[in-house]
């Protein structure tokens, strides 16, 4: 993460004051923002992280659906077999900022000249004891969710015939 990054105002920051839990991650992706911002729609029927810790051990579908726009009320993403969260906001294209029990996160596709980046804010108001556990285990499960996301945007660009240098 850029410090220009961390700075950057997210959906997230309006809806926890005074947090005890801000946790920043981010991955470049080879792909444009349209392919990223179809991947990350995808969150909204499978978490895309650890399958057999999040998802009952079925796998996150692989091949690209046509999830529609998330918007304001709808389940953020469906693990364990059942729906699990609220996306709050969207700004389709840009950026969704959704809600996991009391943990606010906000993800954002930002078009640069080295790649698309796919940015995650993850902010909450809990006990500070519990504050770096969480944040560990957000570390695991977020970057791998990040991280299957660029593999597949960036599957999705070379099966449309794109290069690297398009």
């Amino acid at each position: 993460m850029t410090q220009a990054e961390v700075e950057r105002r997210y959906g997230c920051d309006a809806l926890v004051t005074d947090p005890t839990l801000q946790a920043w991650r981010g991955v470049t992706v080879h792909a444009e923002p349209d392919k990223v911002w179809a991947r990350l729609r995808q969150v909204r029927i499978a978490p895309y992280s650890y399958d057999l810790v999040d998802n009952l051990g079925r796998r996150s579908p692989r091949e690209l659906r046509d999830v529609p726009e998330p918007s304001p009320g709808a389940p953020f993403t469906r693990a364990f077999g059942i729906d699990q969260g609220q996306v709050l906001a969207v700004d389709p294209g840009r950026e969704m900022t959704a809600r996991i029990m009391s943990a606010y996160m906000s993800y954002a596709v930002v078009p640069g000249a080295a790649g698309t980046r796919l940015l995650l804010k993850v902010a909450a108001r809990t006990h500070r004891v519990l504050a770096p556990v969480l944040s560990v285990g957000d570390l695991v499960m977020a970057r791998k969710q990040l991280l299957t996301l660029k593999a597949l945007a960036e599957s999705d660009r070379s099966a449309s015939g794109q290069s690297a240098s398009d």
